[in-house]
């Protein structure tokens, strides 16, 4: 899908992104079967506004995308896929730092988005978080998927394509939002995979966004079951850019987490138990 975001800050400030379908017929932590309306919907309603604020924004270009593309490390001549690529934003970053790329969403309004970013210089397909994905087994050397794992309605999936894409000895890195935030916000169990809603305020009207919410053991659990190594843990600070742009967001960063991200290794080697 496409939203790594604090749109325009509900109650308090989120970010979001990204797209897949609940699938009721992929094995997950938690699936989305019954869901009327795809997880998507309030980013095609968004488009270009959604684009123009995270272009800028303190939690999108101050916070979550420098931690991530840190997170990549050198991209040079790699082939990368960014899942869920929204509207462009992460994808435009790769190619200037010399990365090939290849890149999904479901929104066909962020599709179209980021082929504008992209200029004809990368494959973008409309293609869903969680369900199988239009690439060949071990095309990838990473892959990226930053605010939008929390939109797939099979997470454990999500990462089983991952791990089928990427080849021996290639990383993912997902950044989502941090669960224990989002728990303090909303409330109820921690420990319970639940649907949530979020009303995002700004020029496109105030679109409820939904999410999935589960524990942090969840979210591993669905990435070391699919065969990945974790790495890393990753709490970002902001962005120094943040300080002067942003100084509440900036101050508030700096002592209390608003995403996480994980880096996840394939092992060149295959290890006793690992998918293959």
């Amino acid at each position: 899908m496409c939203g790594r975001a604090e749109y325009a800050e509900p109650a308090p400030a989120l970010p979001v992104k990204a797209h897949a379908r609940p699938n009721p017929l992929s094995a997950g932590v938690c699936d989305g079967a019954g869901v009327d309306e795809d997880l998507w919907d309030a980013y095609d309603r968004m488009g270009l506004s959604f684009q123009q604020h995270a272009a800028d924004s303190a939690y999108n270009a101050h916070y979550d995308r420098p931690a991530v593309l840190d997170a990549l490390g050198p991209v040079t001549g790699r082939q990368v896929l960014d899942a869920g690529c929204g509207p462009g934003l992460y994808l435009r970053e790769l190619l200037d730092r010399g990365a090939e790329v290849t890149a999904f969403d479901a929104s066909p309004v962020m599709v179209d988005l980021a082929r504008r970013q992209a200029g004809g210089r990368v494959r973008i397909d409309q293609a869903v978080l969680g369900e199988p994905l239009p690439y060949p087994d071990h095309a990838f050397d990473l892959v990226v998927c930053a605010l939008a794992i929390h939109y797939a309605g099979s997470r454990a999936a999500a990462f089983t394509e991952f791990w089928r894409v990427l080849r021996p000895g290639g990383a993912a890195v997902v950044s989502t939002q941090h669960p224990v935030m989002d728990w303090l916000r909303k409330g109820g169990s921690y420990f319970q995979a639940k649907l949530e809603t979020d009303i995002w305020h700004g020029p496109a009207g105030d679109p409820p966004v939904r999410f999935w919410r589960e524990p942090l053991s969840a979210l591993c659990a669905a990435a070391t079951d699919a065969g990945f190594l974790i790495e890393k843990l990753i709490e970002p600070l902001p962005a120094e850019t943040m300080r002067e742009r942003y100084p509440e967001d900036y101050e508030k960063l700096g002592r209390e987490p608003g995403f996480l991200i994980l880096r996840l290794l394939k092992p060149a080697s295959p290890y006793p138990g690992a998918p293959t």
